[in-house]
């Protein structure tokens, strides 16, 4: 059965990205690639991802723009939707759908190109919040980083009781605590 997870790394404070959408601060963490060994397992249970055009933006500026080929390295020919309303560049070769509107309108495309597989969110933030408010978040999946901003984008900008998270997992990778959560459905 498909599941919708969640999956992104956050600094101990909860944001995702400095003010200037930037992950320098993820990647200056001693031992980030030990705590990304497990990344190509999870990836191989993803049969398509989501991400909002910002971090479309800034996968395409830091990646493959600079580094041609690296979606096709890292993704491979996935299906992946990006929630924009303005035109996009694609990767060559990518199986890139560009969605807009609410999640309710286009989850079920999404949930059909995984086949069975799960559908990550990459992010961002407001965009995980907007499957959770239609009961379409099944996972948060977090690798927790020893840094803290002052501000920045915040990990999910939304309002989840501990009702609705049941604790999974929690285990050290490297520097990184990795936590996982079970969302349940509201009511």
């Amino acid at each position: 059965m498909t599941r919708i997870v969640y999956n992104t790394a956050t600094t101990l404070n909860g944001f995702l990205a400095d003010d200037a959408d930037s992950l320098g601060w993820l990647f200056a963490v001693p031992g980030a690639p030990e705590a990304a060994d497990d990344f190509a397992g999870f990836l191989a249970g993803v049969g398509a991802f989501v991400m909002g055009a910002t971090t479309y933006e800034w996968v395409w500026a830091n990646d493959e723009e600079a580094n041609p080929g690296s979606w096709a390295a890292t993704y491979g020919s996935l299906p992946c939707f990006v929630v924009t309303h303005r035109p996009l560049p694609t990767p060559e070769g990518a199986d890139v759908t560009f969605v807009r509107g609410p999640v309710a309108e286009w989850v079920e495309a999404v949930v059909a190109a995984a086949a069975g597989k799960d559908v990550w969110i990459v992010g961002g933030g407001d965009l995980v919040g907007q499957f959770a408010d239609v009961d379409r978040l099944d996972e948060v999946r977090l690798s927790v980083a020893p840094v803290v901003l002052p501000s920045g984008r915040p990990l999910l900008p939304r309002r989840l009781e501990a009702d609705r998270l049941r604790l999974e997992q929690v285990r050290q990778r490297g520097q990184f605590a990795e936590i996982v959560y079970r969302v349940s459905p509201r009511g």
